[in-house]
């Protein structure tokens, strides 16, 4: 995970951590804390074009022409109801990942409130790097280091405080460059893409290297998708009674590091189907994208799969990245995206907009 959210060094085990708009009403529901106005602007809208902000292009022409496909139940490539899945990375796939990933923003402030009570920490690392903002002395400062920031931010607490913390934070941070909050910097085009697909049948899955337990905080009322189908990193909680109150504590231990190989199988452990869609932006997103592909049984379905991948390319409007990147790296999986015929979505080119409207 905190390779994802860094850079790319390795990391240790010791750091933390329905086709109709009526459907996605009864979904946005089912989460429980959403009002008339969130269901008005999350839930699928019935349109000539269900893609707005894309570009008319071949890309989104082979986007809807797959769905297409697979829901007509009179072609030979129908793909049943239960059978839709799709897949999606988070960051940089579904919201804005530089200068830094979000979470370790989070982690960043969280740090900063750690050493006012724990002054004597200030000139150690990795402490002094964090509140000098120096990236390059944690990215070459190895797991341990990263791991004593995640376990400062991401443990020793109850779920529910750090729930809270995460809230509080969103509610204030704002991204250094655009000045805006972090959840407005979710892509409009993905959000329409989501929508799309679970209005023509498909569950839709968030599985990201980034935090589990992070992403549940903000991830349903963003995307509309509930906290069941969020996977992610995932720390070691332990039980306990207080006062006889039930409560789970987060320890600094991870039992599921979700990215690169570990995407695949956190898709076995908790969708148990392979999916028939992927959507990546990184080599982190590479074996998902493979497993999606072929990882099928012998004998097994054999539906028509897609693949696709985010190419941040536009430096105007976002950021433009890729092979060179310290994070969000994309380098084998485009080599390997263009040899076996994946979708490659240009962010400059295919998308009309890139954040969604404040």
């Amino acid at each position: 995970m905190w390779q994802h959210l860094l850079g790319n060094f390795p990391v240790g085990r010791s750091t933390e951590f329905l086709s109709s708009r009526s459907v996605g009403l009864v979904v946005l529901a089912a989460l429980g804390s959403f009002n008339a106005a969130d269901a008005q602007r999350l839930a699928p809208v019935q349109a000539a074009d269900p893609l707005p902000s894309w570009n008319d292009d071949a890309n989104k022409r082979i986007i809807l022409g797959y769905v297409g496909r697979v829901t007509n139940a009179t072609g030979k490539d129908f793909v049943a109801v239960a059978d839709r899945i799709a897949v999606f990375d988070n960051d940089g796939t579904l919201w804005c990942e530089r200068p830094i990933s979000v979470e370790f923003a989070f982690a960043f402030a969280g740090v900063d409130k750690y050493v006012a009570l724990h002054p004597e920490l200030r000139d150690r690392q990795p402490y002094k790097a964090v509140i000098e903002r120096d990236t390059l002395v944690l990215a070459t400062a190895g797991p341990q280091a990263i791991g004593e920031v995640m376990a400062v931010t991401h443990s020793r607490m109850t779920t529910t405080q750090f729930d809270s913390s995460v809230s509080a934070w969103l509610v204030s941070a704002r991204h250094p460059r655009f000045d805006r909050r972090y959840t407005e910097l979710v892509y409009q085009p993905m959000l329409e893409l989501l929508g799309y697909l679970r209005a023509n049948g498909f569950r839709t899955f968030v599985v990201s290297g980034g935090g589990a337990d992070f992403m549940r905080v903000w991830a349903a009322r963003s995307y509309a998708i509930a906290p069941d189908q969020i996977i992610g990193t995932t720390g070691r909680l332990s039980f306990e009674l207080r006062d006889g109150k039930a409560l789970l504590r987060k320890l600094a231990t991870v039992d599921l590091v979700e990215d690169g190989p570990g995407k695949p199988v956190g898709i076995h452990q908790y969708i148990g189907q392979q999916p028939i869609l992927a959507f990546g932006n990184s080599d982190g997103d590479l074996q998902m994208l493979q497993f999606t592909e072929d990882g099928h049984e012998d004998g097994g379905a054999r539906h028509p799969r897609m693949m696709l991948l985010l190419h941040h390319d536009d430096a105007v409007r976002e950021y433009a990245y890729d092979r060179g990147s310290w994070i969000g790296r994309l380098d084998k999986a485009l080599d390997e995206g263009r040899r076996r015929g994946w979708t490659i979505v240009s962010m400059k080119t295919d998308w009309k907009t890139v954040f969604k409207n404040p």
